[in-house]
């Protein structure tokens, strides 16, 4: 009787372990909505041969000029159906599930949100635009063959203005 009660505890306390495990994975955030790419992985956007004006912008969550200009970059997203707007994250990617899954789920981003993880910039900074000192924010316009590369942060109507003359080119 001794070792039944013993056993029957024991198997009631690895069940809640269990259980508890379960509610802890349950509550991590899950990472899909970000797909994390080395630069030669996320290269393939910068040469889209497509019709549709791709704005990529490359931001932190820690750079406040990059946060300020999140809302705009939403708008045009949603405003012009022949605009995509990818926001490239250069956070740390050890902070993807604690700071920026977070930042972009509060901020409800509906944009394409990728994490850029390449600690070789020195290499890739150039390769996105020859003038990048490699200081954020930073966005660049592409249509085919034609690009416009930005070293600045946008209010709403300079990036609806360059957006409208971008269309123009």
């Amino acid at each position: 009787m001794k070792y039944y009660i013993i056993i029957l505890s024991l198997f009631a306390f690895i069940s809640c372990k269990k259980q508890d495990a379960e509610k802890i994975s349950a509550k991590q955030p899950e990472n899909d909505d970000i797909e994390v790419y080395n630069f030669e992985e996320f290269e393939r956007f910068l040469k889209e041969e497509q019709d549709q004006i791709y704005v990529i912008n490359f931001w932190a969550t820690w750079c406040k000029p990059c946060i300020q200009e999140l809302p705009y970059f939403e708008a045009a997203q949603n405003k012009h159906n022949d605009v995509r707007v990818i926001l490239v994250s250069l956070d740390f990617p050890n902070k993807l599930q604690s700071q920026l899954i977070p930042f972009v789920k509060k901020n409800s981003i509906q944009s394409q949100v990728i994490l850029l993880d390449d600690p070789h910039e020195n290499e890739w900074i150039p390769k996105v635009d020859s003038t990048w000192s490699g200081a954020i924010p930073a966005t660049l316009m592409i249509k085919g063959s034609k690009r416009k590369f930005y070293e600045k942060s946008f209010s709403e109507k300079e990036l609806e203005n360059e957006i409208l003359n971008f269309k123009n080119l």
